[in-house]
């Protein structure tokens, strides 16, 4: 992986626009506060929705944009081959690993389903210390302050640990979130699992 790769951030939204502007206006100020602060994009690879708008951003302001787009989406997510290189893949497994692969941190803004499900996927790899990356929710219009006090829940019920909440970090601006990247700092009550493959003797 190339020096410039290293320095890509992974954003997790959705291939929707929603239905307030302000939500737009995020994905837009997004991708132009991460080539701003010397970052470029990987993502899911689609046209359509936050996704388009944050990697034309990026791609607008002269950043690099990295798609990553299993090959049965690419009619439901139109396939961004037009704002940056696109890599095809097979499965959402691969998709999810090789993003992680390719970013420095992970940003989260609004998003559906499949949002949540690699936010909180990513969040327990961090947890489990698959990767120790920052995981940043960009909590536009209060999209995720229900999300917020479902953490504050976890651990006022014995789930999960007052420190652990810390691996996810909640901003309020695009410019907050960029800046939390580099002020960072997972939790050292992280599982210490070592997850390097075992080499036979």
């Amino acid at each position: 992986m190339s020096d410039t790769e290293n320095n890509l951030v992974c954003v997790f939204c959705g291939s929707y626009d929603g239905n307030d502007p302000v939500y737009v206006d995020a994905a837009t100020a997004l991708g132009r506060e991460l080539v701003k602060s010397g970052y470029g994009l990987v993502y899911g690879g689609g046209t359509r929705g936050l996704m388009g708008r944050v990697a034309r951003s990026v791609h607008d302001n002269n950043g690099q944009v990295v798609g990553i787009m299993p090959r049965a989406l690419m009619s439901a997510e139109g396939c961004a081959d037009e704002v940056g290189k696109v890599i095809v893949v097979e499965s959402m497994h691969q998709r999810k690993s090789m993003m992680n692969d390719h970013a420095s941190a992970f940003i989260a803004l609004p998003g559906g389903f499949g949002t949540l499900e690699e936010l909180l996927e990513i969040t327990t790899w961090s947890l489990l210390s698959i990767h120790s990356k920052p995981v940043i929710v960009l909590n536009i219009n209060e999209y995720y302050s229900a999300l917020k006090a479902m953490v504050d829940t976890a651990v006022n019920s014995g789930f999960v640990s007052a420190s652990n909440k810390h691996i996810v970090v909640f901003c309020d601006t695009p410019e907050e979130a960029v800046a939390a990247i580099k002020s960072y700092v997972p939790p050292s009550s992280r599982f210490g699992l070592n997850w390097e493959p075992k080499v036979p003797v």
